[in-house]
């Protein structure tokens, strides 16, 4: 009866994650209104060719500087390489909006740069020779700046733990050092550069900020349009499957194109570590330089850009009640994580206890929700909410419940929940993977019922997890933008809807004060974390 009890659990926690997913898919095949008629005619063509160029443009760059500076930190020891090492993570503290308010403040007519070469060399006309990143390529130097982490620390991670066979038997057949390179240290790590690309792609095809204030027309706008100024949830749902298709069929071709290709390291023997080669003079500047030079554009630039504004106008600080956004953040995310880190641990003990395919299959399932963009899942929650209202609710005459979930902290916790239920259900489920299942055993034969098992031993053991859980989701929700945006209560604002109404109303000196909080904060969050992120 207890067994049932826990696989009865687990299956409905699986369910209520998997609901929006099953909403976008279900949705498609609905009427919608005529706007699709005008859409398809007019602007549909252009929200895929702009969302496939952002993309392309995004992978390129951030696997350029992701790998290459993995490559120079886990292979060379030059000055600095310690530092940057756990320094170029800190590109996870700047949300991709934000850094397309700095990169416009920065260049943009009479901006930051104007001031700095007026101050230098006088009154001058000097906005025609300032370069102008907005627009498509705004965009993809935003996003790329702010998510080739991902691709640097899973690469890293590859190459650390690389074996030295590999490299000395390069050396054995004559190989240079580039030659080694693309053919066997590339090649080696590239099941953590396609997972690296594969959240890039996942989070550039669901960012709404960046291309929102570029005023790019993405699949993604399409979508908040479509419910927003069109209040069609249909057809917002519909784009919703386009642009999950999109996702589906990156890691298609990604599984084709691998076939039968094996990457563990075939020596017996174990692993033979490399060390690290000691680079020294035009070389170790190179070195130096090429990481500085991306740690400087991904994490100091945007700093200094809304420390500078924050500094000019000390007016937007003092308007600003921070004591109130911090709140507001931080009941957000303490109430998500512990609901989720509870729900998450329900879960993984009931597939651990019933060992039921059915029950795995759907946790599976259902964790695929942290590929869908926010705004799809806000949509799809506002659908399935709006269905359930009209159909189920009026059906037993009761009150309408749009109210207590839609515009309220409750429904934004459930959308939370639903978006980061895989980061909480998957850290879980790799820490019970170290326990070995005759533990579970041993506490039965002494008298342990299941949950005294689950509390007693489980729990502990776990702290660690929990711990590093609790941080990731934090450091997300201080992010997150879309959900937020959609979902919140009346005049009930976070640091990153603060920074997004300000800079939509062009007013980007006020937007840095939020935003300079937003990325101080997570960077605080990231640098604890650094420690199990880049373990060695």
């Amino acid at each position: 009866m207890r067994i049932n009890t826990w696989y009865i659990s687990s299956f409905f926690i699986s369910l209520i994650v998997a609901i929006p997913i099953i909403t976008v898919f279900t949705s498609f095949f609905e009427d919608t209104s005529n706007y699709f008629e005008i859409l398809k005619d007019t602007f549909l063509f252009e929200y895929i060719s702009n969302s496939l160029i952002l993309l392309i443009g995004v992978l390129f760059l951030t696997l350029l500087i992701g790998v290459g500076c993995a490559y120079l930190v886990s292979f060379y020891d030059f000055p600095g390489s310690k530092f940057f090492k756990w320094a170029l993570i800190l590109s996870f503290a700047v949300p991709a909006y934000i850094y397309a308010y700095s990169l416009t403040a920065f260049f943009e007519n009479y901006g930051t740069l104007y001031s700095i070469i007026k101050s230098l060399f006088g009154e001058g006309n000097y906005n025609k020779q300032i370069p102008k990143f907005d627009g498509m390529f705004g965009a993809i130097l935003s996003i790329s700046f702010s998510l080739f982490g991902y691709v640097y620390v899973l690469t890293r991670a590859s190459f650390h733990y690389q074996s030295q066979n590999l490299i000395e038997l390069g050396q054995n057949l004559g190989f240079s050092k580039r030659k080694s390179f693309f053919s066997i240290i590339l090649p080696s790590a590239r099941p953590a550069i396609v997972a690296g690309l594969a959240l890039v792609a996942m989070e550039t095809l669901s960012d709404f900020g960046a291309v929102s204030f570029f005023g790019i027309s993405t699949l993604t706008t399409g979508i908040y349009n479509s419910w927003i100024s069109f209040d069609d949830l249909v057809f917002a749902n519909q784009l919703s499957f386009f642009l999950l298709l999109f996702i589906f069929a990156l890691f298609f071709l990604e599984n084709i194109s691998r076939k039968k290709a094996q990457y563990h390291t075939p020596f017996r023997g174990g692993i033979k570590r490399k060390a690290k080669i000691k680079l020294n003079d035009l070389h170790a500047l190179g070195a130096f330089l090429i990481c500085f030079v991306v740690f400087f554009l991904s994490f100091i630039f945007p700093v200094l850009q809304m420390l500078y504004w924050t500094i000019i106008f000390p007016k937007n600080y003092i308007d600003l009640n921070i004591t109130n956004l911090l709140l507001n953040t931080f009941h957000l995310v303490l109430l998500t994580s512990l609901i989720l880190i509870f729900f998450a641990f329900l879960s993984n003990y009931g597939n651990r206890v019933t060992r039921s395919k059915l029950l795995s299959f759907l946790s599976t399932f259902s964790i695929s929700g942290y590929a869908m963009p926010g705004v799809i899942l806000a949509v799809a929650f506002i659908t399935f909410i709006s269905w359930l209202d009209n159909n189920i609710v009026k059906f037993l005459d009761l009150n309408s419940i749009k109210k207590v979930f839609i515009g309220s902290i409750m429904g934004l916790i459930i959308v939370y929940f639903i978006r980061f239920y895989s980061l909480a259900f998957n850290g879980i489920k790799s820490g019970y993977e170290r326990i070995n299942r005759s533990i579970d055993e041993s506490s039965y034969l002494l008298g342990y019922s299941k949950f005294k098992t689950f509390s007693g031993i489980h729990v502990p053991y776990l702290k660690n997890s929990i711990f590093l859980i609790g941080i990731l989701i934090t450091i997300e929700i201080i992010k997150e933008l879309p959900i937020t945006l959609i979902l919140r209560p009346f005049n009930f604002e976070t640091f990153a809807t603060t920074a997004y109404i300000f800079a939509s109303q062009d007013l980007l000196e006020a937007a840095a004060v939020p935003s300079l909080f937003l990325i101080l904060i997570a960077s605080l969050f990231i640098l604890i974390t650094s420690r199990y992120i880049l373990k060695d």
